[in-house]
């Protein structure tokens, strides 16, 4: 017994060091920074042909901690033309930070209705909240051989133009004339700032995980010698519940799986077509009739439907696990919260399952996988315990309050429009971002897409973000689950 203990107890930790070095090599870069640019303003108009002499002035205040490039939407009118364009970056102080002279028939650099890229030689640091002045300058441009450039005061979010406001300060300027539009609202150019948000986790990871691990081993030895000693502890319990009962659980996980698809005809093949003819009716709706212009669209669609998909089903069927096994808990005495635990579980399979369309719809659509995929059960785990946080309060609540199950029903359908499962989150002002982002499947969906469209790790506090929005309705569940158990059998 003894032998077998310590025997656990290492495989644990090695278990535990290995997915720390698995974990810091998939999310790799993410943990030291994450790459971000700047909504660009929609173009309304252009400023004419830049002729010898005439110079564009805008100013802008970087919202990374490192400026990267700058980017300026411009039209060469379909033609080749000639001239040279001085482009100067200044600080606050007009201290000269950069300066390059671009070939306007350079077809790497310059293109019809594409943005000119403006690289510095070297990031700028502690770029944050600081304005810097963008200068272009023609050096050679004459009539019918110029570029131009767009202008605006609109940024596109989603279906529609939103008005931003151009202060004067960072307005266009034209040849010192400040540009505005018919209604007299100050305009800008249509420029994108790209920078990185630097991380200070990464560099200490090491040693956080260092930490980790010294504390996961004190509590394994705590928990060794609480076993060796049969001393009680709530962990040892609850894992001793779990495996007393690991046939009981294995059992009801079985019945429902088979019952979901007893007597239809495909059965199991039910897990795999639901999300893929789900996607395909709202690929066809939303980006078709509704003109998306979300990148990727099918991987960030499917992966929405069957993320909620499975919290909808997991919290239904938790709904009524309680009330569903009332015969079974009058006659013997199970711990109840197997009943919720079983069905989450056998919502799990379905889960599972569906990502194999998932899997097959990135193939198809060749988007690369990375490394970053290890990142999955992390993910995964967090929608499980969630799900099953949620579903413990439903399942409470419906044995005192039958119409728990109708409520619900509102509520998930609410939830679902409040998660962006099918829009981009782009549609949503920014003044309700900070509340918006409180919504568990909102990161959740936001961490997978990341993971599986862009291929690389979010940044590190979307980790905590996860744990804590996920693991507060796990709590909250476990309380109220716990608290009125007792209670179940004077309301089934």
């Amino acid at each position: 017994m003894k032998n077998s203990t310590i025997r656990i107890c290492a495989i644990l930790m090695a278990v535990f060091l290995l997915v720390g070095a698995i974990f810091y090599f998939a999310a790799g870069d993410s943990l030291y920074f994450t790459p971000s640019s700047s909504k660009p303003v929609s173009g309304k108009g252009n400023v004419g042909e830049l002729l010898e002499g005439m110079s564009l002035k805008q100013s802008f205040t970087c919202q990374t901690d490192t400026l990267e490039s700058v980017g300026l939407l411009l039209a060469t009118m379909d033609r080749t033309n000639t001239d040279v364009l001085k482009i100067e970056l200044t600080d606050e102080a007009g201290t000269l930070l950069f300066s390059e002279e671009v070939n306007t028939a350079d077809p790497s650099r310059v293109q019809n209705n594409a943005q000119l890229v403006i690289t510095p030689r070297e990031s700028i640091e502690n770029a944050k909240g600081k304005t810097y002045t963008l200068t272009v300058t023609s050096l050679h441009g004459v009539s019918g051989n110029a570029v131009t450039f767009y202008y605006g005061n609109t940024v596109n979010a989603g279906r529609a133009n939103v008005a931003v406001d151009v202060s004067e300060k960072d307005a266009l300027y034209v040849n010192g004339s400040i540009k505005t539009d018919e209604a007299n609202l100050f305009c800008s150019l249509c420029l994108t700032v790209a920078g990185n948000n630097l991380h200070l986790f990464g560099s200490i990871y090491w040693y956080v995980y260092a930490g980790a691990a010294l504390l996961f081993g004190l509590l394994l030895v705590y928990l060794a010698y609480c076993h060796l000693k049969e001393k009680k502890n709530a962990i040892l319990e609850i894992l001793y519940s779990f495996k007393r009962y690991r046939f009981l659980t294995k059992q009801l996980v079985a019945r429902d799986f088979k019952t979901k698809y007893k007597r239809s005809v495909l059965g199991v093949l039910w897990s795999f077509l639901n999300p893929l003819l789900t996607m395909s009716i709202q690929y066809v709706v939303f980006s078709t009739i509704f003109k998306s212009d979300i990148p990727n669209f099918s991987i960030y669609l499917l992966s929405g439907i069957i993320c909620f998909n499975f919290f909808n089903e997991a919290t239904n069927m938790c709904l009524m696990s309680i009330v569903g096994n009332a015969t079974l808990i009058n006659k013997v005495y199970v711990p109840k919260y197997i009943y919720p635990f079983s069905r989450t579980l056998s919502s799990s399979i379905n889960l599972l399952l569906s990502l194999v369309p998932l899997l097959i719809m990135l193939l198809i659509t060749r988007t690369p996988i990375t490394l970053a995929i290890l990142l999955l059960p992390f993910v995964l785990l967090m929608l499980f315990l969630f799900s099953y946080g949620v579903g413990l309060i439903l399942a409470a609540l419906m044995v005192f309050f039958r119409d728990t199950q109708f409520l619900w029903g509102i509520v998930s359908m609410l939830l679902m429009y409040l998660t962006p499962v099918f829009y981009p989150e782009s549609i949503i002002p920014d003044r309700f971002m900070s509340v918006y982002r409180l919504n568990p499947m909102y990161q959740i969906l936001r961490f997978i897409r990341s993971i599986l469209v862009d291929g690389k790790s979010p940044e590190p506090m979307s980790y905590l973000y996860c744990i804590l929005l996920c693991g507060v309705p796990l709590l909250i569940g476990i309380l109220v689950f716990r608290k009125s158990q007792n209670k179940f059998i004077f309301n089934l």
